[in-house]
């Protein structure tokens, strides 16, 4: 769907996993998080979830995650 340009200077980096909170939803429905200011798209999830994710791939201004499961 999306190409892989990833930023370098991304706070975040492919197959990392972090305990986010949900702070919004994006227009297709996604929940959005926020590492230092760095939009992360976590699908299945609603605003107000405490989370944890991998991180699927990152673009330049943005990362796509999934919820993790241990």
């Amino acid at each position: 769907m999306f190409n892989e340009v990833t930023d370098k200077n991304a706070p975040v980096s492919t197959g990392a996993v972090h305990d986010v909170t949900i702070e919004g939803i994006a227009r297709e429905g996604d929940g959005i998080a926020r590492i230092q200011g760095f939009v992360i798209f976590v699908p299945g999830t609603k605003i107000g979830d405490h989370v944890k994710i991998k991180i699927e791939k990152v673009l330049r201004k943005f990362a796509i995650a999934a919820l993790e499961t241990t």
